[in-house]
C-alpha cells in the first residue's frame, strides 16, 4: 500500500524533467520556467515540511498518508486543465500546470518524511533498515518511471496532454486505495521495545533538541546536501545531455540506470546494515564512492560520443548515492533519539530542499547560452542551447567537499539501539526476579 501511494507522488514531481525541451516548446515558455515545475516542490517543502513533521508525530501516520494521496490526486487532475483545448486558456495554461504541481508538492513531505516512522511502528529492530529501505526506495522508483515513461509518451510536444492524462490515473487509484485500505494507525502488537515504550519528545521540544545536537546538524547539512544534489541531477539530466548530442531517450535511459542501480545499492546496503549495525561506516564509504562517481560523470559529460562511459558513471553515481538514503534516515533517528522519527527525518528533508533550491538556482546561473551548436539535440528556445559543463563540475566539487566534511566530522552513538538494549535487559532482569520469588 505504501509503495502504491508514494510512487505516483514521485513521478508526478519529475513529469516534465525528461522532456523539458518539448515542454518548453509546447507551452511556449523558457527552459528556466520549465525547471520551476520541479523546483516548486523544493520551495513548498521548506515551510510545509515542518507542518508535515508535526502531522506525522502528533496526528499519526495514517492521516499523513491519506492526506498526501488526496492532495496528489487533486494536483494531478488540476494539471490536466492546462491542456484542455475547449477551455481556450492561452497563456494562462501554464498557471494551471504550476497550481497542480504546487498541490502535488504539498503532498510530498507527508509521505517522503515518514519511512522511518513506518519502520519504527510496524517492524522489529532487526528489520527496520530493510523496511526503511523499501519504503524510501519508492521515491527513486517513481523517478525511474518518469525517466522512462515521459520520453516514451512524448516523442513530440503535441503528446504532452496524453502524458498528463496517463499520469493522473495512478494518482486517482492510489487515493482510492489509501482512503479505503489504510485502517490502522499502529499495529495491534508493538514490534520492538522502542515502539512499546515510546517516549518521543513533543514536537517543539524535539526541534530544540535537534538544533542543539551537533552530530545531527552535521548529518542534516551533509545528507541534506546530498539529496539536493540528487534532486538537481534528476531534474537537469536531460538538459545536460541534449547539448552534447544525446537524445531524450538516452537521457531517460541514464536516469533509469541511475535509479535502478540505486535501488540495488540501497537493497544490498540495507541488508548489510540490518545484520551488522554499521550505520556510520557504511554511509561514509558510500558517500566517498558517490563523490568519485560524480567526478567521473562531470568529466565524461563534457565530451562527445561517450555513451557507454556516461551510462557507467550514472549507474555508479546512483548505486553508491542512493545506498546512503535509507541508512542515513535510520542514522538520523539513532543520533537524535528520543526525538520523534517524523521530526528527525523531516528536518533533514527541509534542509535538503533549501540546499536543493540554492543549488538549482546556482547551477542554472552558471550555464552558458550557445546560439549555434551543431551537436545539440535540444528543442531550442529563442536563446539557443545551454552549456552545462561548468555547473556539472561545480556539482561534483560540492559533492566531494560534503563527503570529506562528513567523513572527518561526523561521529555519534546509536542512542535508540542502546535504549532498546537497556530496556530488553531490564525486562529480562524483572522476569528472572519474578521466577526467583518463592511461592507462598
Amino acid at each position: 500500500m505504501w509503495i502504491v501511494v508514494e510512487v505516483p507522488l514521485c513521478f508526478l514531481w519529475l513529469t516534465f524533467a525528461p522532456v523539458a525541451d518539448k515542454t518548453a516548446a509546447y507551452f511556449q515558455i523558457s527552459l528556466e520556467t520549465v525547471n520551476w515545475l520541479s523546483m516548486v516542490y523544493l520551495l513548498i517543502s521548506i515551510p510545509f515540511g515542518l507542518v508535515a513533521t508535526w502531522v506525522l508525530d502528533s496526528v499519526g501516520l495514517r492521516c499523513a498518508v491519506v492526506l498526501s494521496a488526496w492532495l496528489n490526486m487533486v494536483g494531478s487532475i488540476t494539471r490536466m486543465f492546462s491542456v484542455l483545448k475547449f477551455l481556450s486558456l492561452g497563456s494562462q495554461s501554464y498557471w494551471y500546470l504550476i497550481i497542480g504541481q504546487c498541490l502535488c508538492a504539498l503532498a510530498q513531505p507527508l509521505i517522503i518524511f515518514s519511512p522511518t516512522k513506518l519502520a519504527a511502528l510496524w517492524f522489529p529492530d532487526h528489520q527496520r533498515a530493510t523496511a526503511n529501505m523499501i519504503a524510501s526506495m519508492s521515491n527513486p522508483l517513481g523517478i525511474l518511471i518518469a525517466n522512462v515513461l515521459s520520453p516514451a509518451l512524448v516523442p513530440e510536444g503535441k503528446h504532452i496532454p496524453l502524458m498528463l492524462g496517463i499520469y493522473a490515473v495512478p494518482a486517482v487509484t492510489a487515493c482510492a486505495l489509501a482512503t479505503l485500505g489504510i485502517r490502522e494507525k499502529v499495529p495491534p502488537t508493538p514490534p520492538s521495545a522502542s515502539a512499546t515504550n515510546s517516549n518521543s519528545q513533543p514536537f517543539f521540544t524535539g526541534l530544540k533538541m535537534l538544533l542543539r545536537n551537533k552530530p545531527y546538524i552535521i548529518l542534516a547539512v551533509c545528507f541534506g546536501g546530498g539529496i539536493g544534489m540528487f534532486t538537481c541531477f534528476s531534474a537537469l539530466l536531460e538538459q545536460i545531455l541534449c547539448e552534447k548530442g544525446y537524445s531524450n531517450d538516452f537521457a531517460g535511459l541514464n536516469g533509469a540506470l541511475f535509479t535502478v542501480c540505486g535501488l540495488l545499492g540501497a537493497f544490498l546496503l540495507g541488508l548489510y546494515v540490518d545484520r551488522t549495525r554499521k550505520f556510520i561506516e557504511s554511509t561514509k564509504i558510500s558517500f566517498c564512492l558517490s563523490a568519485l562517481a560524480s567526478i567521473m560523470f562531470a568529466v565524461v559529460s563534457s565530451a562527445l560520443n561517450q555513451a557507454i562511459m556516461l551510462a557507467t558513471a550514472s549507474s555508479l553515481f546512483g548505486f553508491f548515492g542512493f545506498a546512503i538514503y535509507p541508512i542515513a534516515m535510520e542514522l538520523a533517528v539513532e543520533c537524535s533519539y528520543p526525538v520523534g522519527e517524523g521530526t528527525s527525518t523531516g528536518l533533514i528533508f527541509v534542509a535538503s530542499q533549501i540546499e536543493g533550491v540554492i543549488l538549482m538556482i546556482l547551477l542554472q546561473a552558471l550555464t552558458v547560452h550557445i546560439s549555434e551548436d551543431p551537436f545539440s539535440t535540444c528543442a531550442l528556445d529563442q536563446d539557443g542551447a545551454l552549456d552545462w559543463t561548468t555547473p556539472v563540475l561545480v556539482l561534483a566539487g560540492l559533492c566531494s567537499g560534503l563527503a570529506c566534511f562528513y567523513v572527518i566530522f561526523f561521529h555519534t552513538d546509536y542512542k535508540r539501539l542502546h535504549a532498546e538494549t537497556f530496556n530488553a535487559d531490564l525486562v529480562k532482569a524483572e522476569d528472572r526476579a519474578t521466577e526467583d520469588v518463592p511461592e507462598a
